[in-house]
């Protein structure tokens, strides 16, 4: 049987029909003839879109069908499909969480222990998660006034330090790096100074460094020629005088020898000690009566008297 170019043109549009269907929903993340198990649950406002994920401990088991908002009740009701393997509870719990902290939501089945299986179509009842963007909105007053007093403790330190480099006085920052720069100037000034001498005393510097040189050697010789010194015979010599000298003394001391007879011979002291007086007397009475003792200068014979204390 021969078709019609109406029928071929009639079955072609309706098979481009069935296929943009099918991608449409492929698209979706819906299968055309899956057979999912489809469920619901009801929120009080809609964070999801159609395709959202619906995970079990993390994984992928669905996606979210269909959204649609109940005028009776004033919830929106969130229809989901997962694999058909999942054999979900009916008192288990559907939780709204965040999959991360640029925004998106999922559904998360925290699944109930026990042997009562949701039908196909069943309600299972919902929860919200409290997020990282939820948390910051409930604590956003806190932070916003805490925020608010660090930005005006900023802005007191910056008026200051700005008042700080603005004055011009004696102890502004101004005069401060004014000084400093000065100061930095006359160090660099002296340091082109102290190159500029040692390049016109290098020869100078040269040779006191051979004169310290040289130095440092000549008493380096004379350390190692002391060193050489027989010490030890010195010092034995010293000890022998040192014994002899008191060998002396302890024989003065004995009264032996002219020196100890002189310190311990009574007699001989006075002996000493009487012509000692007698000569005294004698130089007196030479003093007294020269011509007594001079026969040159007198003629006449002068008598001696014992008082040598008359004239």
């Amino acid at each position: 049987m021969k078709l019609s170019k109406e029928v071929k043109t009639a079955l072609l549009v309706i098979s481009g029909i069935i296929l943009l269907i099918y991608g449409f929903n492929y698209l979706k993340g819906e299968a055309l003839f899956s057979k999912e198990s489809k469920y619901y649950t009801e929120f009080d406002y809609n964070a999801l879109s159609t395709s959202s994920l619906v995970t079990i401990k993390g994984n992928a088991v669905g996606k979210v069908s269909d959204i649609t908002y109940d005028f009776k009740t004033g919830k929106t009701k969130v229809f989901f499909t997962v694999n058909p393997e999942l054999k979900l509870s009916k008192n288990s719990k559907i939780r709204l969480y965040e999959t991360g902290i640029m925004g998106g939501n999922a559904l998360a089945i925290i699944q109930a222990n026990d042997d009562e299986l949701a039908k196909n179509g069943d309600y299972i009842e919902s929860e919200i998660q409290p997020g990282l963007i939820s948390s910051l909105k409930q604590n956003f007053s806190g932070l916003s006034t805490n925020l608010d007093s660090t930005l005006r403790s900023a802005d007191t330190l910056l008026v200051s330090l700005n008042t700080l480099i603005t004055d011009k006085s004696q102890n502004g920052l101004n005069a401060t790096i004014a000084e400093l720069n000065s100061t930095l100037r006359a160090v660099k000034n002296l340091a082109i100074s102290a190159q500029v001498m040692v390049n016109n005393n290098d020869d100078k510097l040269e040779k006191l460094i051979d004169n310290f040189n040289t130095t440092s050697e000549n008493l380096a010789t004379l350390s190692n020629d002391i060193k050489n010194i027989e010490i030890s015979k010195t010092v034995s010599a010293l000890d022998k005088m040192l014994d002899s000298f008191n060998l002396i003394l302890d024989e003065m001391e004995q009264g032996k020898g002219s020196m100890g007879k002189l310190l311990k011979d009574e007699a001989l002291y006075n002996n000493l000690e009487g012509t000692t007086k007698e000569l005294e007397e004698l130089l007196r009475d030479i003093k007294l009566h020269p011509k007594r003792y001079f026969r040159i200068l007198s003629k006449k014979e002068i008598p001696y008297s014992g008082d040598s204390q008359t004239n």
